[in-house]
């Protein structure tokens, strides 16, 4: 059984697939951090970057936007690559000459059409482009651009051919494109003339909105995680749509009336007091999607961790795994890969990581062994909404692949640094901020400065009693000094402060 699950709260909405009561997706999106990815702006230009051909844009959300030439120029290829799709190469034209300056392209403060195609993320702003694409059920349709094509998800050569005749024969401007999506596979060709229609009105809505503002604003909003999650309900035919929020159900309903024919969605309002993610232990997965470590059901566990530059996957085998079985150890290995290699594929998804991912599987000896492993993760890939490339696997059981970031990864949802350990997940030990404080008296020592208070950490302090207070205070009698130490919980724990008994002033390292 496939359902989706409609957490809404005042701050936050909550969105979670469940294959067979197993969540396999998750969306968290807060009012405060809304998705951008898709929305239109008329923006201004800030600043130029003529070294790496690239611009700045202010459209009135926080960071700066970042365009690049390559998104400013119509650009087929960049097309195909965000739809997935071919267009016939008779109607791309690559020959045509193309301005590889941007300060021909762009001035600062000019006035721009801009879209962005990839959310901001941290201090980065987000990615636009000047190749506009409006999205609706069925098609998408391309105001800047002439191409018509069928998305690769439909492999049928026949519903491929019926469709790419039907575009084309649609009356639309020739400098206008259109796009088939995968729901257009059960569309009627009525369903997709009235789309196509309601996309040219919704563009030149957009087009006089432009024209209108006199400033940054955004001009046309994508749809709405509650549509999403209703649209994506009906087109994967889901059994149901659960919701814990009257108005948002009501909502739901609603908007189902115009789909109702297409497939019979149980639309239900959940009504039990214990809340709805931890009735159906979405909680608890939350929570482990925020671990380091992951347990498997063999007792084989992954260990996920972030570099600048990736993300790394290590599987371990565990205490137990490989004995449990008295069969073949290499088959034993393959079992525990595969597991792993599902539950990878299960973890990218609800923690949403993206960027480049290396996978270090246990070692195999046989090639056969691997290439099934590796199998069984593209297989289980498949059910990821977003683009994934997976290179083969090296003799080190090592496995390279991309992962389309689309916007913030669970943690930096819901996470912030630490200010202790600022993000390095360590701070010293107690031994060694004893160490420097040895050292830190043996400055103020040298300056002749005797009679100190030592402030620290009450748990530093408390350490300090049982382990070196005799040290410290021999140290200090050795330099015919006096040392008093105080716990004060307001400091770090890697923190200390020393101030003179005679004065009161704190002393300066």
């Amino acid at each position: 059984m496939k359902e989706i699950l409609l957490n809404v709260e005042s701050k936050e909405m909550r969105y979670a697939v469940l294959c067979n009561g197993i969540l396999q997706d998750l969306i968290i999106e807060r009012k405060s951090n809304k998705q951008l990815t898709g929305n239109i702006y008329r923006g201004k230009v800030t600043n130029i970057l003529h070294n790496i051909q690239s611009a700045f844009i202010d459209i009135h959300e926080g960071e700066n936007g970042f365009i690049h030439i390559s998104d400013i120029l119509e650009n087929a290829q960049k097309f195909q690559e965000r739809f997935e799709m071919d267009f016939d190469l008779a109607e791309t034209d690559d020959d045509a000459p193309r301005e590889t300056d941007i300060t021909k392209l762009m001035k600062v403060d000019q006035p721009v059409f801009v879209q962005v195609i990839k959310e901001p993320i941290g201090t980065k702003g987000a990615r636009l482009t000047s190749n506009i694409s409006i999205a609706g059920r069925y098609l998408v349709l391309l105001p800047t651009a002439p191409h018509r094509g069928v998305s690769r998800k439909i492999e049928d050569p026949a519903t491929r051919d019926r469709l790419k005749k039907l575009i084309r024969a649609f009356e639309m401007p020739k400098d206008m494109g259109l796009i088939c999506r995968t729901a257009c596979m059960h569309a009627t060709p009525e369903h997709l003339i009235a789309e196509a229609t309601d996309l040219l009105t919704t563009w030149q809505e957009i087009m006089e909105n432009f024209h209108k503002a006199t400033k940054p604003c955004c001009l046309y909003e994508e749809t709405d995680l509650v549509k999403r999650a209703l649209l994506t309900a009906v087109d994967k035919k889901f059994e149901r749509l659960l919701l814990d929020d009257y108005a948002t159900f009501q909502h739901c309903k609603r908007l189902y009336q115009k789909y109702s024919t297409e497939h019979p969605l149980k639309i239900e309002l959940y009504r039990d007091k214990m809340p709805m993610l931890e009735r159906f232990g979405i909680e608890k997965e939350i929570d482990k999607a925020l671990r380091r470590k992951v347990w498997l059901p063999s007792g084989s566990y992954l260990f996920f961790d972030k570099t600048e530059a990736m993300y790394t996957i290590d599987v371990n085998s565990g205490r137990g795994s490989l004995s449990a079985s008295s069969g073949d150890v290499e088959e034993t290995l393959v079992q525990i890969n595969m597991e792993a290699a599902m539950e990878i594929a299960r973890q990218l998804r609800l923690r949403n990581l993206g960027g480049l991912v290396i996978c270090d599987f246990i070692d195999m000896r046989s090639r056969k062994s691997q290439k099934r492993v590796l199998d069984c993760l593209k297989e289980a890939m498949k059910e990821d909404s977003a683009k994934c490339t997976i290179l083969g696997m090296s003799e080190f059981g090592l496995v390279e692949m991309t992962r389309q970031r689309s916007r913030e990864s669970l943690m930096q949802t819901l996470l912030t640094e630490c200010p202790y350990c600022h993000g390095a997940g360590a701070i010293k030990s107690h031994e060694s901020v004893v160490i420097e404080i040895e050292r830190a008296l043996r400055k103020l020592f040298a300056k002749h400065i005797h009679d100190i208070e030592l402030i620290v950490h009450p748990l530093l302090d408390n350490y300090i009693k049982h382990q070196d207070r005799n040290m410290l205070r021999k140290f200090a009698e050795r330099q015919h000094s006096s040392l008093q130490t105080r716990g004060d919980d307001t400091l770090h724990l890697n923190d200390f402060a020393l101030y003179s008994t005679q004065t009161g002033q704190k002393l300066e390292v």
